[in-house]
Parts: structure tokens; C-alpha cells; sequence
């Protein structure tokens, strides 16, 4: 049997930077830990379906792929989204049965910043295919549950990862988001779910924060001072990129200490056509008292924006990214079109719609992303902070495919509409390169948690860090008044 570094209750409340104090004072080693995130995995996997590989090499010697020992977090077990930066000589097979078998032949640049920070990574987490749709549920693949109650979505597509962090099997994990992918699996299973400015992470080599555009990478976390500690350590470009990539003279862990300014809150649960549901945006107006009660002004505003022509502008990016990334998986393997019998059906159709995708239509789209976030831009000079719930709609049931790229839908337009009346208040933060924040500060009728998101002027992600780090200390109890979800490590027997 293997001996535990602590108590399953322990480990389950304990954070990042808690582990690594832990590992600094001597408590237990970086071996020790990472055979109770081992064993926490193998525990609440099979009801949660979250993980796709535990290294058990790295488990045995978390020195044998190059983690820095010297780093802030000191071998704190850390696992990794199936998509975005490579693991050298490790499985990528981003939720994909097109993919399997597919290895990378180098760390990516940010997977050398983790590792330098001191955090060993010890598996890989489940994500939808190529991380488009909203839940990782592909029954081929993964069907990823909500560790609150397993008949709903985690949804995604940072689905693993949040799950992981939610039941407490691991305290902090890599995730990536383009829309929303870290934000809103956050809000639906618990955690902290930070997306930063454009300019802050690096995906480097294959891509550069320019030309991914709206996508970025990210954690999952239980604790604010986890994100920033993980923003801190891992952020920064490699040589050679030309986006600017800029950092604050004060750590974010240093910032969180201190509460903010009192601030000029906007409440919006409205953007363009899509609007939350009535017990959404009643969760919206609780979060807004909550942030009165802490001396902030509150009041309703919205960015002045055309908010449909910007919506129409995302569904093309998505398309034409998407499509470029299903073409090149399609070339290295001196394919012509994608096999529809191993790529999943809106994916096919995505690749169809985009693949002839012209620059002219890029560039008029670029157009409408420059003319939006001016807008915003505009907006924040008025105010500090927007609120909104993190979706308009609850979290949706396992088996409802409406949202999946496993749908029947034949009209890739009328597929993304739906995306949007779900999932409208993410989406255009990637569009504008501004920061987010998704904080689980609501409950949904049924029980399962709700995000509310902040978000902010480009590079004031500092300011959404110290909001969220002042809510939590307000917060008697904790994010959860010490609840946990049905599936979570403090639950194991023995």
C-alpha cells in the first residue's frame, strides 16, 4: 500500500503553495506527493473519466523529465490539458481518435516554464477534439463528468483539468482557452479560472500569441493565490517572438495581499441577442450585493458595441482556425479531406466551411475585433470591472449534444448560434485580448456551483486577482463554506 504523505481530508484542502511550503520545510518529498496525486486519480477516475494517461515514471523519479527542484512550487504534482504545449516523447492526442498515437517531439516553451517552476507533471487530462466544443463526451474517447453530480457535463474544453482540481485530486492544472475553455468549466465545477491578457503566456514554438489570436494558456485552481503564484512563474515569451510580452513590477502574489481601490462595477447579463436566464442573472444580482457589501459601486452598463456583428466575427476566426488546425493534422498524414469515421461531425463540417476561408474575409473580420475592442476599451475608461454570470444558460446534462461536436447538426453556422446563446459572456474577452476571471461564487438550483466572471481593461489582471483574492477572504468558510462535491478524495475510505 502506499504510504500517504497526509490525510486524504489534508491533501483535498490543500493548495499549491501550501504543498510547496510543505516540501520546503521537509514534511514529505516531491515522490511522496506525487504518489498520493496517483493514487487520488486512480480513486475518483473511474466515476469521473477525466484523466487519459498517468506518467508512472515521473511518478517513481519527478526528476526524469527535467522539473527544477529549486522552483517556487518544488515538485508539487501538476497534470496537463491534452492539447497546447507538447510533453517531449509523450502522447498529444487531443481528444481525437484522428490523433491517436500522435506524439510531440519537444517540450513546448511553456512546458519549460512549468517545469522550471518546480511543478512536476504527471499525466495528461481529457479535452474534447482539437478542444472545440463545450464537454469532453465522446464515448469513443472520454465521457468527463461533474464531480458535484456525475449526470451533468464538466464541460469544457478544459474538462479534465477542472475536474482533477475539483475533487481535489490534484491542487492546481494546465489549461487552454479560446472562448471560454478555462472560464467556464471552472464556473460549473467550483474552481478559480483565470484567462490573462493577450501577451502574457507563450505558445511558442509552433505558435505565437498573434497568431493563435484569441487563445491563451492558463490554470485551474482551488485558491487565488494558486493562480497568481502560477501566472508569476510561468508567464513570459520565448526569444524571438514579437508579441510583447510585458510583466507587472509587483509579483501578483505580492498584489493579492492587499484589496483593491473601491471600484466602479458594471453588471451586464445581456450581450446583443443572448441573454441570461432569469435564475442566472438573479445569481448575477446576489454576486453584485456581495461586491456592494465590500464598499465597491455596482450599477448596470454595458460596452457600447454592435455585439451581433462581433459575435458573427468570432464564428468566422473559429471556423478559419479550427479549420487550418484540422488541414495541417490532415497534411502530415498526406490526407485530402478529413476521415469522417475518425473525426467527429461538426469538426468535418467546420473544416469544410473554413478550409477556402480568404484573407479578405480575415481581414474584414479583424476589422470588426479592432472596432470591438476599442469599444470595450472605451467602456473601461468609464469602468474598472464588467460582471457577468459565466454562461446565460445552467450546466447541461450528460447526453445532451446540442452543444457537442458529436451533433447532428448539418449547418455549422446554426451550431456556433446555439454555442453562443449558451456560452455569450466569454468569448469576446479573446476577441479583445483582455483578462478574465471566472470566481465560483453562485449555486444553480441544482445544486452545482456558478461562476461569476470579471473582466477588465487589457493588462489589468492584477486588479481582477486582487477582486477575486478580497472575495475570498469575505468568504466565510471559503469559496464552497467548506462543502466539497459528491466525488472528491476527502471522501475515500481507508
Amino acid at each position: 500500500m502506499t504510504r500517504l504523505a497526509m490525510t486524504w481530508e489534508a491533501w483535498g484542502k490543500a493548495d499549491a503553495v501550501a504543498l510547496s511550503e510543505g516540501l520546503h520545510r521537509g514534511d514529505y518529498s516531491a515522490r511522496e506527493l506525487a504518489k498520493q496525486a496517483a493514487a487520488a486519480i486512480q480513486n475518483v477516475n473511474p466515476s469521473l473519466d477525466a484523466v487519459r494517461e498517468i506518467f508512472s515514471d515521473v511518478i517513481e523519479d519527478p526528476l526524469i523529465d527535467g522539473m527544477n527542484p529549486s522552483g517556487f512550487f518544488r515538485g508539487v504534482p501538476f497534470v496537463m490539458k491534452d492539447l497546447g504545449p507538447g510533453l517531449k516523447g509523450r502522447l498529444q492526442e487531443m481528444g481525437s481518435r484522428f490523433m491517436q498515437g500522435n506524439r510531440a517531439s519537444a517540450d513546448g516553451f511553456l512546458t519549460q516554464k512549468i517545469r522550471a517552476a518546480g511543478l512536476n507533471i504527471i499525466g495528461r487530462t481529457s479535452t474534447p477534439e482539437f478542444g472545440v466544443c463545450s464537454s469532453a463526451e465522446n464515448p469513443e474517447i472520454c465521457i468527463t463528468r461533474n464531480p458535484w453530480n456525475t449526470a451533468y457535463s464538466s464541460c469544457g474544453s478544459s474538462a479534465g483539468s477542472t475536474v482533477l482540481v475539483a475533487a481535489g485530486a490534484v491542487p492546481m492544472a494546465h489549461a487552454t482557452d479560446g472562448g471560454g475553455s478555462i472560464r467556464i468549466p471552472a464556473g460549473f465545477n467550483g474552481n478559480i479560472g483565470m484567462k490573462c491578457s493577450r501577451g502574457v503566456f507563450s505558445i511558442a514554438p509552433g505558435l505565437s500569441d498573434l497568431t493563435g489570436l484569441v487563445s491563451t494558456q492558463g490554470c485551474i485552481t482551488r485558491t487565488v493565490r494558486d493562480t497568481a503564484a502560477w501566472i508569476d512563474h510561468c508567464r513570459g515569451g520565448a526569444p524571438g517572438e514579437f508579441m510583447p510580452y510585458w510583466k507587472e513590477e509587483q509579483s501578483y502574489s505580492e498584489l493579492i495581499r492587499s484589496d483593491p481601490p473601491k471600484l466602479r462595477i458594471a453588471l451586464s447579463d445581456r450581450w446583443g441577442p443572448y441573454a441570461a436566464e432569469p435564475s442566472i442573472s438573479e445569481a448575477l444580482e446576489r454576486a453584485a450585493k456581495q461586491l456592494q457589501d465590500l464598499g465597491h459601486h455596482v450599477d448596470w452598463a454595458l460596452p457600447k458595441v454592435d455585439f451581433e456583428q462581433a459575435f458573427e466575427a468570432q464564428t468566422l476566426c473559429y471556423i478559419s482556425n479550427f479549420a487550418q488546425v484540422i488541414a495541417s493534422h490532415l497534411r502530415a498524414r498526406n490526407l485530402s479531406e478529413p476521415p469522417s469515421s475518425m473525426i467527429e461531425p461538426i469538426n468535418c463540417l467546420i473544416w469544410q466551411a473554413g478550409k477556402d476561408i480568404s484573407y479578405s474575409e480575415r481581414y474584414a473580420m479583424q476589422e470588426v475585433f479592432n472596432k470591438t475592442s476599442r469599444g470595450f476599451g472605451e467602456f473601461f475608461e468609464s469602468w474598472d470591472i464588467i460582471l457577468t454570470p459565466i454562461t446565460a444558460q445552467n450546466t447541461p446534462m450528460i447526453g445532451d449534444r446540442e452543444l457537442l461536436t458529436t451533433s447532428t447538426e448539418r449547418d455549422v453556422y446554426a451550431w456556433f448560434h446555439r454555442l453562443w446563446r449558451a456560452f455569450a459572456f466569454t468569448p469576446l474577452s479573446n476577441l479583445c485580448g483582455t483578462p478574465a476571471v471566472s470566481m465560483p461564487m453562485a449555486r444553480q438550483s441544482n445544486g452545482l456551483p456558478f461562476g461569476i466572471q470579471a473582466q477588465a481593461k487589457q493588462a489589468h489582471d492584477g486588479l481582477l486577482l486582487q477582486l477575486a483574492a478580497q472575495i475570498e477572504r469575505s468568504m466565510s468558510g471559503g469559496w464552497h463554506a467548506g462543502e466539497t462535491p459528491a466525488i472528491h478524495v476527502s471522501k475515500i475510505v481507508g
